[in-house]
């Protein structure tokens, strides 16, 4: 049976914050994914954007765990998440060339339930197996300059179109764009489909599943003149599996982007602007 991903997402995706001494803090979003680790046995990673972990200078920063009462209610209960070692060295993994970076982490039995499969990691022919263009809807969970969607710490779903084309393959298009308000703090959420499965132009229903799956991560807003213009940058999952790699065995291929041109205004939605009251 295929997940309720946005459900499931939901209850995946965390608040990731780190107390600068002075009354502020910085906030990113993570999502955590289950994979297999290198001893065979499984294990949750947490997966971010890279400048969210390298904008907060300490070594440890803060996970927005929930629990779940018996009274139906929830407590949001932040745990201490260590993320350099003595000497200040990152213990994350990142990919050499986007935006993006994974840690594994021991998670409440709740939370390591939540996290997704590997698996609903988009692949380099996800996009034109469902036939995903321009126009279409996806959706991204994050906490906007710290905002969560209530005092439990559940994030904040919103939705926006694909705003450029084409957005396939990966290893020519790492990012694509979104038509979406982002902010400050949205930076390493989530951006997913989830909904009716869509057909190629004259193709026949077949009984097909629903489309669940995670495009990518949101890494930049666009600005131009210091003006937001209310679009997201989106890092493709291809990234993902190959930090995800990258944490197997340093030495795992990776996609090299030849003659990449960067977004005019691009900005990313960084930690450390997220600089937010305690």
């Amino acid at each position: 049976m295929v997940m309720d991903l946005s459900a499931q997402l939901m209850q995946a995706t965390v608040q990731l914050e780190q107390p600068l001494g002075d009354g502020t803090r910085t906030v990113g979003t993570g999502f955590l994914i289950s994979e297999t680790g290198p001893d065979g046995a499984p294990r949750t990673v947490l997966v971010t954007a890279n400048h969210v972990f390298d904008k907060m200078p300490k070594a440890t920063a803060r996970i927005g765990y929930r629990i779940a009462n018996a009274d139906g209610s929830w407590s949001y209960s932040p745990q201490p998440l260590k993320i350099r070692d003595g000497a200040g060295h990152p213990l994350w993994t990142h990919h050499p060339s986007r935006d993006v970076a994974a840690i594994a982490i021991t998670a409440p039995p709740a939370f390591a339930k939540a996290a997704i499969p590997e698996d609903y990691l988009a692949t380099d022919d996800t996009f034109s197996k469902y036939n995903v263009t321009a126009g279409d809807e996806m959706m991204a969970l994050g906490f906007p300059r710290g905002l969560a969607a209530n005092p439990a710490g559940f994030p904040i779903l919103r939705a926006g179109r694909v705003a450029s084309y084409p957005i396939a393959p990966a290893k020519i298009f790492p990012t694509f764009l979104l038509d979406f308000a982002v902010f400050p703090g949205n930076s390493g959420g989530p951006i997913f489909m989830s909904g009716p499965s869509r057909h190629a132009p004259g193709e026949a229903d077949q009984g097909r599943p629903d489309v669940e799956f995670i495009a990518g991560l949101l890494t930049q807003q666009v600005e131009l003149n210091s003006e937001r213009l209310d679009i997201g940058i989106v890092t493709n999952a291809k990234y993902i599996r190959e930090t995800l790699a990258l944490m197997q065995d340093p030495a795992a291929p990776v996609t090299v982007v030849a003659r990449e041109t960067p977004i005019t205004g691009a900005k990313a939605a960084s930690a450390e602007e997220a600089a937010t009251p305690q």
